[in-house]
């Protein structure tokens, strides 16, 4: 193939087209078949490449040596040249997406597509994004979307998780997906999905679990000054039930840090009262998907008065009182990946692809 003619290797891939996809599979004969692919040179050889292996890419794809021939192709060929890739991923985008390779392979075909080819695969990843989550390797290729930065694809994967974000935080994969939606989602959708925790039973579920409790810290982190406020209201009858929990002192010692905050800028004044989540922007709590809401709202008039009441002092522990956690993760820092945090030894999830 190096030092063969055009007519030479036309021949050749000719030759080989019958039975290319059982080269492909071969550990052999795919890397004689992904150097060829890099030596095709002529519209004809690149027609008969494309002719063998369509209808067979996502065998293709799942196969420990096949993949590796997809993504020669992705690399080599031109965006025009690939779409009947694009086509089969986005038509088993599932099966591709939750597949050790196939996730790796998905990720090469977004790195590698035209804008409109991006826009075909996005789309397809964003309706199918509540399984992906969920999936040690689809996860993945969400979070592959909203590390891209771009609006027009990270905006409309935050979304679909309306609705669904106590389920997700629960869950080990999904948990860091709602983390990062939290931290590159739009105002209005990160406030969305942070009022959709406020609900009471939902919170303290969140707080006591081992994976959305990073959730919440993240939110107390990211919300706006208003949807934090109303966020701590609903935190503080919680806490003192959590507080000798690693979970619960983490999210105590935030709350503490608030308060102090809070207290520091109203000097002396009185404190504030909780913002009732009917002066948000948000979704109706009586109608629609936000109806399991409902029943919760008439909370805030009881945070209320036990505020204006005053606390009582034994509600956070003191930072004298509080012993420094092993392996908890910084307060300021969003987690990123699965790191060596504290959700390490709960999370033994799968390497970045």
């Amino acid at each position: 193939m190096e030092y063969a003619t055009d007519e030479q290797r036309t021949e050749l891939i000719r030759s080989a087209s019958p039975k290319m996809i059982r080269i492909a599979l071969n550990q052999h004969g795919t890397r004689a078949l992904q150097k060829m692919i890099e030596f095709i040179s002529t519209p004809h050889q690149i027609e008969l490449i494309i002719e063998a292996l369509d209808g067979e890419v996502v065998a293709l794809i799942q196969d420990l040596n096949g993949n590796h021939v997809i993504q020669k192709c992705l690399n080599h060929l031109e965006s025009l040249d690939v779409q009947f890739i694009i086509n089969a991923v986005c038509t088993h985008v599932i099966t591709v997406g939750t597949h050790r390779h196939g996730c790796c392979v998905l990720q090469r075909c977004i790195d590698h597509a035209s804008n409109m080819q991006k826009a075909q695969l996005v789309a397809a990843i964003t309706q199918n994004g509540f399984t992906l989550v969920q999936d040690p390797f689809g996860n993945y290729v969400v979070q592959y979307i909203m590390d891209l930065g771009e609006p027009q694809f990270s905006e409309p994967l935050c979304q679909s998780f309306i609705t669904h974000v106590a389920v997700l935080s629960r869950q080990k994969f999904s948990s860091n997906v709602i983390e990062k939606g939290l931290r590159c989602a739009g105002e209005e959708t990160r406030r969305t999905l942070i009022l959709e925790m406020c609900n009471r039973v939902d919170l303290e579920r969140m707080v006591r679990d081992s994976f959305a409790n990073y959730v919440v810290q993240t939110a107390m982190d990211y919300a706006d000054p208003e949807t934090k406020r109303v966020l701590m209201d609903q935190m503080r009858p919680i806490v003192p039930l959590v507080r000798h929990t690693p979970h619960g002192r983490r999210i105590a010692t935030k709350l503490q840090d608030y308060e102090g905050r809070v207290s520091g800028t109203t000097s002396g004044q009185a404190t504030p009262q909780p913002m009732p989540l009917g002066q948000f922007s948000y979704p109706s709590a009586t109608n629609g998907p936000y109806a399991r809401n409902s029943a919760n709202t008439n909370n805030f008039g009881q945070y209320a008065a036990a505020a204006a009441n005053g606390y009582p002092q034994d509600f956070v522990p003191s930072r004298q009182q509080r012993a420094p956690t092993n392996g908890s993760r910084q307060a300021s820092a969003g987690y990123q990946g699965l790191s060596n945090g504290g959700r390490n030894n709960q999370r033994n999830g799968l390497g970045h692809y």
